[in-house]
């Protein structure tokens, strides 16, 4: 049998079916489905089945589109009808959950609820998380300086580091954050040195990746003028600056050069979990 030929393109069907959002699915599909380059998933989500007549439109769409079948079904029989019609066609299916909620059971000595969508509960953690994106809203950019008092983490660094995104995310993650831009030739705010809760972290960038940005930036804004603003010598003078400024502060230090959003706010996480007493985060996350 030859070897199948790596720089041919692959599409192949692949069916979410959850009885939730689908979220988990399809987050954990995009990051496996990446590691395979020649392969394309033509993507089937089948989103909040909770009846039979759904799960049966489901059924039908898996038999004339056949692939690869993730699932997280709560509901025992539902989840036992659509391994039985794909093992009797020998369709691939996993239940992407099993292998984590049995570790946890077994080192948990409990038993796993069978509440659909648990973990999107209105509980105390879920308000967190909303107030905490307003929180990053109303602090983005530097706008009230003396509001980042009360912050559990705020970011620094030059424009286009992606300092707003990144807060959204975290914010997301219930953690409140907000975000000082620096500017050529401004100081930082005196106040800042008086914060003791906030945890700063800078962010940094290889500056022609930041000239990249900044000019796609202009572009969008149709704007073409060469100004200081892309000029390779004054941004690299503005990392230059910046970087100095951090390690004179004291502050840590993550570069966003070729990190996603994701993988920034991560280790952001990270560093924040590391200087923090566990008891003042869970407090700060309401847990």
């Amino acid at each position: 049998m030859s070897e199948r030929n790596p720089n041919i393109a692959i599409y192949f069907h692949v069916h979410l079916v959850s009885d939730s959002t689908g979220e988990t699915l399809v987050a954990m599909m995009k990051a496996s489905t990446a590691q395979f380059r020649s392969a394309t998933a033509l993507e089937h989500l089948h989103a909040l089945v909770r009846s039979e007549a759904q799960l049966e439109r489901t059924l039908e769409t898996i038999e004339s589109k056949p692939g690869v079948v993730l699932y997280t079904l709560v509901n025992p029989e539902r989840r036992a009808r659509l391994e039985a019609f794909c093992r009797n066609r020998n369709i691939p299916a996993v239940s992407i959950l099993d292998p984590t909620l049995s570790v946890l059971g077994r080192y948990l000595g409990a038993a796993m609820t069978d509440e659909v969508g648990a973990q999107r509960t209105l509980d105390d953690a879920y308000y967190s998380r909303i107030e905490a994106l307003d929180y990053a809203m109303a602090q983005d950019d530097g706008q009230n300086v003396a509001g980042l008092a009360d912050a559990d983490i705020i970011l620094l660094g030059v424009s286009r580091t992606s300092k707003t995104p990144t807060c959204i995310y975290l914010a997301n993650r219930g953690y409140k954050s907000g975000n000082i831009p620096l500017v050529p030739g401004a100081p930082l705010p005196p106040i800042l040195d008086s914060f003791e809760k906030p945890f700063i972290v800078g962010l940094v960038a290889a500056p022609d990746r930041i000239v990249q940005i900044r000019e796609q930036r202009l572009m969008g804004l149709r704007q073409t003028a060469q100004t200081d603003y892309v000029d390779q010598d004054r941004v690299r003078d503005e990392m230059r600056d910046a970087k100095r400024m951090f390690h004179r502060k004291g502050y840590k230090v993550i570069d966003v050069t070729r990190r996603s959003i994701e993988e920034t706010a991560a280790q952001v996480i990270n560093l924040y979990n590391k200087a923090r007493p566990i008891e003042e985060r869970r407090k700060g996350l309401g847990l």
